[in-house]
């Protein structure tokens, strides 16, 4: 009985082993597909699904806006600041000349630089404690679920909401000498004469002190109310059961549960005040209060280095620096914090 053979058809080789992957891009061979997998590496043999399919350039095409967007917005603004400080450009522009460290050898010998620089570190020391302290406890008493507490938890956040320059304006009207603060004092028999919020320069730094608490507290709250979701509500009642009370179990339980976000709070708000503007704007006015007494290191950038008239780009762009040195070493210092923390 004669046998009939089948030609049977070649099996193609599996996905990975050499064979082509449909509608792949063909890599270039040798020496130039070993330096593009070092740069960017792209599927491995064993992914599955549709990165088997997608050439190596498609993540950084999805990526290119972003960076696009941060080296124009951010990189090169920030080293052009840099090379701006070892000049005496003009605000409006025009021709310039390189001035070496001039502009530094003058900061550092600028008693109103030191000043403004007084003030914010001040601002920072005073403001920085009681906004990673205070929004925890207004955490811990919204935290609980009872009837209407949704409604304080948005009467809280609320502030976060406006404007700065509104929260400013509102500030003026309640802080005036014939604002609500005084009239109330004064009726109530508290006080005789008005009390000089907007024209002393202490109470006017410690005023913008209250406003920046007063509109961040509602936003540093919900980072704590997400913290404390994760501490364990076991450990609280293990130990009301051992006699710990309140005060023990917040600083026992609590502060060691969310000490992470009080870190990141922390650096937060060390951030934005050394870079606080409208507050002292919209209390002390133009000047920065009698005499630009309490201008900080962002007021004193814009009048040194902005001004159309009197103004030094250069002498500006070192203050700048100088900021930014001031900035990075808080940044720093809180990081290590927080590895000596996790350690």
């Amino acid at each position: 009985m004669a046998q009939h053979t089948v030609d049977q058809a070649p099996v193609p080789a599996p996905l990975g082993a050499g064979a082509p992957r449909p509608g792949s891009v063909p890599e270039p061979p040798g020496r130039l597909r070993r330096a593009l997998r070092s740069v960017t590496p792209g599927p491995t043999a064993d992914a599955g699904g549709a990165a088997l399919y997608r050439p190596w350039w498609l993540p950084w095409l999805w990526m290119l806006p972003a960076i696009v967007g941060t080296t124009v917005f951010g990189v090169f603004p920030f080293l052009n600041t840099i090379l701006v400080s070892f000049t005496d450009a003009k605000p409006l522009g025009g021709a310039y000349n390189l001035v070496g460290l001039d502009n530094y050898t003058r900061m550092l010998g600028d008693s109103d630089f030191w000043l403004a620089t007084r003030n914010s570190v001040l601002y920072a020391l005073i403001v920085v404690p009681l906004m990673v302290l205070l929004p925890l406890l207004l955490a811990i008493l919204v935290e609980r679920n009872l009837p209407g507490i949704g409604f304080f938890r948005s009467a809280f956040y609320t502030p976060v909401l406006a404007s700065s320059v509104v929260v400013g304006l509102s500030w003026q009207w309640l802080l005036s000498d014939q604002g609500l603060v005084n009239t109330w004092l004064q009726k109530a028999h508290i006080i005789r004469d008005a009390i000089p919020f907007l024209s002393d320069s202490w109470l006017i730094l410690l005023s913008a002190m209250g406003l920046t608490l007063w509109k961040g507290l509602g936003w540093y709250m919900i980072f704590y109310l997400a913290a404390l979701g994760n501490v364990p509500r076991e450990l609280h009642e293990a130990a009301a059961v051992d006699g710990a009370g309140a005060v023990r179990r917040f600083w026992h339980i609590t502060v060691p549960g969310v000490r992470q976000s009080m870190m990141l709070v922390g650096t937060l708000t060390g951030i934005g005040s050394l870079r606080v503007f409208t507050e002292i704007y919209m209390l002390g006015g133009a000047t920065g209060g009698p005499g630009g007494a309490d201008r900080t290191l962002p007021f004193y950038i814009r009048d040194v280095g902005l001004d159309p008239l009197t103004g030094n780009a250069g002498y500006g762009a070192a203050v700048s620096v100088a900021l930014f040195a001031l900035t990075l070493g808080l940044t720093l210092l809180a990081q290590r914090l927080t590895k000596e923390d996790e350690g």
